[in-house]
């Protein structure tokens, strides 16, 4: 799992290497093509999610902080795949839900059960879209 980039942070590693098949399957799949995307990403674990890069944000009401453009996560029902850009008011993956496949999606969270069920195409231009809007400060609308 370092193919794409530095080395991934051990505890990254360790994530991935608990999550049981056949998800960790369908996760590590994911994890490698955004990876391979966007291979200039440092990578690390925020909480229980995987986060590709980091922006920072701060709101009208001036509340502030760090948090990350594309992030993954394995919970117990289904992977959660977070695309945080924001264009024209509108999250990416909500915009375009239509294209990501057999999925859910709540404003940034795509939600999936199998990697079939996700057009892995679509998800990845749309993580290199979020990290190309938040690099120019085009983060969730506050």
């Amino acid at each position: 799992m370092t193919a794409h980039g530095a080395p991934l942070d051990p505890e990254v590693v360790a994530y991935l290497d608990a999550i049981a098949e056949p998800r960790r399957t369908t996760v590590v799949a994911v994890h490698d093509a955004i990876r391979a995307a966007l291979p200039e990403l440092p990578v690390r674990l925020w909480g229980r999610i995987i986060g590709y890069g980091a922006y920072h944000y701060r709101y009208a009401t001036g509340r502030e902080g760090d948090w990350f453009p594309v992030g993954l996560a394995n919970n117990k029902a289904y992977v959660s795949l977070y695309v945080v850009g924001v264009e024209d008011g509108r999250y990416l993956a909500e915009a375009n839900q239509e294209r990501l496949g057999k999925v859910s999606v709540g404003r940034s969270c795509i939600r999936f059960k199998r990697l079939e069920d996700l057009d892995l195409d679509v998800a990845v231009e749309l993580s290199r879209r979020s990290v190309q809007l938040l690099g120019d400060g085009g983060g969730p609308p506050g």
